[in-house]
Order: C-alpha cells, then structure tokens, then sequence
C-alpha cells in the first residue's frame, strides 16, 4: 500500500520528519508559504542551537552539511553573578553547532526535493482542512500559523503560564572574540536575567547568537523594547553597558569598533514567547486524523536551547512509526505520543524550572550551582546532559533530587581517587 503523508511546515521538524520518510520511499507532501530562496533576504528566524544527539540524526539523514568538528562548539562557559561571583567550565562530549536557519532551511528544502519529495508553497485557509484529509492517510501539523495549529487545543497542566517569562532580544553580532575553547557561554544576572551567547554560522561566516532572557521588571528589560532601526548607534552603546554589568566575561571579549548586528536590523528579533504545550492530534472525519509536531505540540522558552531539539527527536519517532505501520489512527497518534512525551515533557517542566527560579535562585538551586562549579565531573555531566532533557528532569524535579544528584557523584568522585592513585603508583 502507498503511504501518503502531508506535512504543514518547513521548520526542522517538518523537514527531518520529510526526509527520514523520503529514506523510506514514503510519498510526502510539505506545505509552506517560503520558498528556499526567499529566505536570504528574510528576517533573523531565530538562534538555534543544535545539540550532538540532533547532528547524530542529522548525519543519518544525510543532511549534516555543518560539521561540528568544523562549525561547532565543545562547551559551556559559565558566569553566575553576584557579590561572589561564580565561573566555571562544563565540555561535551561531542560538538554542538548552530547554524542561522535561513541557510540552514533552504539547503534541507533542497536535499528533500532531491531525494523525491513535494513541496506546496501555499497558505492554508480553513477550506484546505477537509481536502487535507482526502488527500493524505495522515497530516503532520509542525505550524502553528493558520486554521491547522488552533485546531490543537492548549494543555493547561503542562502549560503554567499564560504570558511570556522573559523580555528577549536576540541576535547575530559580529566583532565578539570567541573563547580560547570554542563554547556557549551562559550568563546569569539574578533578577535581571541571563544570556546564552553561541558561536554561530553566519551568511559572512563565524559570528555570535546573543540571546539575552530579560526579565519583566529588571535592568534588562528595556533591551527588549528599545527599536535597534530607529538610532543603530544608540542601541548598540545600550547593549554594551548592559553587557559590561551583568555579562561581564561576554563584555570582556567585545571589540567595541566592530560590536554590530552581522548585517542590519533584520539581524535582530524582539517579543517573548508563551512556553505552552498543545493536545496531541485532533480527528479530521472518516478516520483522518491530524497530530502534532514540533512547536504546535510543545514551545519553549529559548533559554536552554531545547526547542528544535526535541522537535527533531519527535520527528524520528514520529518517522519510525510511520514507515512501521499501516493504520493512521487515535492508536497510531497514542503510540508515538508515548514514545515522545518524555523526553518533550521533561524539556518543558526543565526550561519552566529554570524561567521561574533563575528569577530569585532559591536555596537548593544555589547549592546545586555551587556544587556544580566546584567540580569539574558533575560540571561536565550537567552539560553534556543538555542533550538529554529528561536525565535534567530527572535531578531538578524536586529538591531531594537535586541535593541527591550532586552528592552521589561527589561521593562517587572521592572514592575513584585513590583507587586511581593505587592504580597508577
């Protein structure tokens, strides 16, 4: 039997999900309104990172154009501020890499036509729902533009808030010397806010994400209200005292003659966003049915880079359940969504964690982040860990866990020394 897929959106999961099915000789239909051509001239999408596990994937897609051996980064520097400060170190075990995604999608549009794929390039009214459902034994929805996305309804037990946490600014910059060892560097300014700044691909080469997490209220928000078309130069000395008091080890590797956005403003985005997870899939009649994908099942905050990771990692699973079986119904949708949850459950309650206690930095979280800073092994483990959300849910779902966390490997830690000293004496 001819399996016939339609997929709504050309994000990253719409595309991993089309090309592992491409793999598989599945007929598939992509729908978007951007063709690949049209994303040169387009505003900045976003500032994506994607973590080892998401390049794993990639290279058995055969799409990995952007080796993170080459491209990447090979870990995380932090600076917690305070009266006592903190900076300290966690590396990977294999290289992240981020790569602005109006390169980055265009040349997967392309490798999936390529390999047979379709694309439609339309926009979707209310009037293309039933003939979606004629057309295709399933329809992936990775959008949430048009009637598609609200179809899906808000989950508020996995949704707490209803507003965005965060004031963002984010953008590509040029004249920022990366570190010694390339690495994202995480910055936190309690009560403030945080930045994430990662070393990325640019259209003229290495540059700087910076993505600062302003929080409603502090120093930091009017970073995010400040229009940087209306006066470059004024929004750039803003952004640069802002850096120099709360991002100080980003401030420092600044040069001030050739601090910009890489190109112009459309190099910089501003707004917020509402960490928000939808139901799984809805009935489209006669037994079709519609399931979520990506953003439309599950947005997070950008603070911890988890986003287009985990969307990746649904559209696998998702890809491996489609090639295994013949029937696309509620049972279909259940399977998959039970291979999925945790990892795109465990990403949300984590961001969440974070957003709500970064603000205040409640006592266990300090004496994790101490712990943390003070070894180097359950720093390594604790970024390495960026790869696998639900193993940081894991420990940050409760206190207990995170006290139990840090002291079991500390334990485990002391207690390899001297077998080690033995070993080599």
């Amino acid at each position: 039997m001819t399996k016939r897929i339609g997929i709504i959106g050309a994000g990253t999961a719409g595309l991993h999900l089309g090309l592992y099915l491409r793999q598989h000789d599945v007929d598939v239909t992509i729908f978007t309104d951007r063709r690949p051509e049209d994303y040169a001239q387009s505003r900045l999408l976003n500032t994506v990172a994607h973590h080892a596990v998401t390049l794993e994937r990639e290279t058995k897609l055969g799409v990995n154009h952007w080796p993170g051996e080459e491209y990447g980064y090979f870990c995380h520097h932090y600076y917690i501020g305070g009266p006592q400060p903190l900076v300290f170190r966690g590396d990977l075990k294999s290289p992240s890499r981020a790569v602005d995604y109006r390169l980055y999608l265009p040349r997967l549009m392309e490798d999936f036509l390529e390999r047979g794929g379709k694309i439609e390039y339309k926009e979707l009214k209310s009037e293309d729902i039933a003939t979606l459902g004629t057309r295709f034994d399933l329809v992936v929805v990775c959008t949430g533009k048009g009637p598609l996305g609200q179809m899906f309804q808000h989950q508020p037990d996995h949704s707490p808030f209803d507003r965005p946490q965060r004031v963002l600014c984010v953008g590509l910059f040029k004249g920022i010397e990366q570190s010694p060892t390339r690495g994202v560097t995480m910055t936190f300014s309690p009560g403030h806010g945080e930045m994430i700044e990662i070393p990325t691909w640019t259209m003229d080469g290495m540059g700087s994400a910076l993505v600062l997490e302003n929080i409603p209220g502090g120093d930091l928000e009017e970073l995010g209200r400040v229009k940087y078309d209306d006066d470059p130069k004024a929004f750039i000395a803003l952004l640069l005292a802002k850096l120099r008091k709360h991002h100080p080890t980003v401030a420092e590797r600044v040069d001030e003659r050739r601090f910009d956005l890489v190109r112009d403003g459309r190099d910089l985005l501003q707004g917020g966003v509402t960490p928000t997870v939808r139901s799984t899939h809805v009935s489209l009649g006669d037994g079709k049915m519609a399931i979520a994908l990506g953003d439309v099942h599950a947005v997070v905050d950008p603070v911890l880079g988890q986003g287009a990771n985990i969307a990746s990692y649904a559209a696998l699973i998702m890809g491996e359940e489609i090639v295994a079986q013949e029937v696309y119904d509620e049972r279909f949708c259940e399977r998959v969504n039970l291979r999925r949850q945790d990892r795109v459950l465990a990403a949300t309650r984590w961001t969440n964690y974070m957003l709500t206690n970064l603000r205040t930095l409640p006592m266990e979280l300090q004496k994790f982040i101490f712990d943390v800073s003070q070894n180097r092994c359950l720093a390594d483990e604790f970024t390495d860990n960026f790869n696998y959300p639900e193993r940081q849910w894991d420990c940050f779902a409760s206190p207990e866990r995170m006290a139990a966390w840090a002291a079991t490997r500390i334990q485990a830690n002391d207690a390899a020394r001297p077998r080690a000293r033995a070993a080599n004496a």
